[in-house]
């Protein structure tokens, strides 16, 4: 069975690309899970940040936005002093903020989905990717939508990060042409 260069050789790397990478998302509270994982992620392998998933979702109440929109400076400091993930300082004030802003955003579009899944005009976009190596770090969409993002006030939400969550959450399909998913999450879209 062929799978993506990307995550070849571990057990954990291999089921989140099997089973979630790239897979179209449309519900508000995974997006905003990834979207926090994403940040985190920021200079760091996302096998890390794999390794970690478990620790965040219960650091940060199950990614539940609106009880991290309300997090104080107590709650901060508690997750500063968390062992069990990434104890950056700006990326967990990010996050608060993030999750006040991703509110706003679902209050104006009606959806923070209706809102991201914009930019592609509702479906995913097919790339035909032959080599993980070759394919982008960004695009003109992650561009644009990371500049919307930060001039609404996001945090972190620089144009790589975007565009790993668009492949992430399946905006865009980046599976490897001959890898066995390629096919499935093309069908999904």
């Amino acid at each position: 069975m062929n799978r993506c260069g990307w995550c070849e050789g571990d057990a954990l790397y291999e089921a989140y690309h099997d089973q979630e990478w790239g897979v179209p998302v449309y519900d508000d509270a995974t997006i905003f899970e990834f979207l926090i994982l994403e940040t985190f992620q920021a200079g760091l392998s996302w096998i890390t940040i794999l390794r970690k998933r478990e620790n965040f979702r219960k650091a940060f109440d199950n990614f539940d936005y609106k009880k991290i929109a309300q997090y104080d400076e107590a709650k901060y400091e508690e997750l500063l002093k968390n062992e069990g993930i990434i104890r950056n300082k700006l990326k967990i004030k990010a996050t608060i903020t993030n999750a006040q802003n991703f509110m706003k955003i679902q209050e104006e579009f009606g959806s923070f989905s209706k809102y991201i899944w914009g930019f592609v005009d509702g479906k995913p976009i097919q790339n035909k990717v032959k080599d993980y190596k070759k394919a982008p770090a960004t695009t003109p969409i992650s561009d644009k939508l990371s500049k919307d993002l930060k001039k609404r006030g996001f945090k972190f939400v620089g144009s790589t990060v975007i565009y790993a969550h668009m492949q992430a959450t399946g905006m865009v399909n980046d599976h490897e042409v001959d890898c066995f998913r390629y096919e499935e999450v093309k069908a999904l879209a």
